[in-house]
């Protein structure tokens, strides 16, 4: 093995399991997904538009290396492979405040939808050797997530229009629209 092919194998490795966080043992997924935390606050702080492109780069990256990275550790949807979580995590909390309470509540309900993986999430998970099918499902998941998650601050008194989300909603009076705070 020559010695560039071992630094894009280290590269697509360190990048897919999150800096070796899927190397952890028993958990990796929950653990890629805790890892993902400081990522989200720090993209929070960057408003709607450098959430957004955060999110896309990574999803872009995810979809590059957890194709190769399943080729390299010779399983598909290797576990270890946990760069999908990052980005469903991510996708779950957007527009949330970064508080601890938002992100207890959003990581407990993306895990629960990736574990668990009910409908339409499992029919995601193709199971094959690219990087969409190791990310489609958890996008899915983080996708679902989000709406669960504003369901539930809705009914805790903190949902869309009730200080959920830090960004700007857009509101009309009387033909004329206008950014607000809330």
């Amino acid at each position: 093995m020559g010695a560039e092919n071992r630094g894009y194998r280290i590269l697509i490795l360190a990048l897919a399991t999150w800096g070796g966080v899927g190397f952890l043992p028993f958990m990796p997924g929950t653990w890629g997904t805790l890892a993902a935390l400081p990522l989200w606050y720090h993209l929070a702080q960057t408003g709607p538009w450098g959430y957004g492109l955060g999110v896309a780069a990574l999803v872009l990256l995810g979809l590059w290396v957890a194709g190769p990275a399943q080729e390299i550790l010779g399983r598909t949807d290797h576990g270890s492979i946990v760069i999908d979580e990052v980005a469903g995590l991510l996708i779950t909390l957007a527009g949330v405040p970064p508080t601890w309470e938002h992100a207890a509540l959003g990581l407990v309900i993306f895990r629960t939808l990736d574990i668990l993986k009910p409908f339409p999430i499992r029919w995601f998970q193709a199971g094959g050797k690219g990087g969409l099918e190791v990310m489609a499902d958890d996008i899915a998941a983080g996708v679902l997530g989000r709406v669960v998650l504003e369901i539930v601050l809705i009914f805790w008194g903190r949902g869309y229009g009730r200080g959920s989300s830090q960004w700007p909603v857009v509101s009309c009076q009387k033909n004329n629209c206008f950014f607000t705070d809330h």
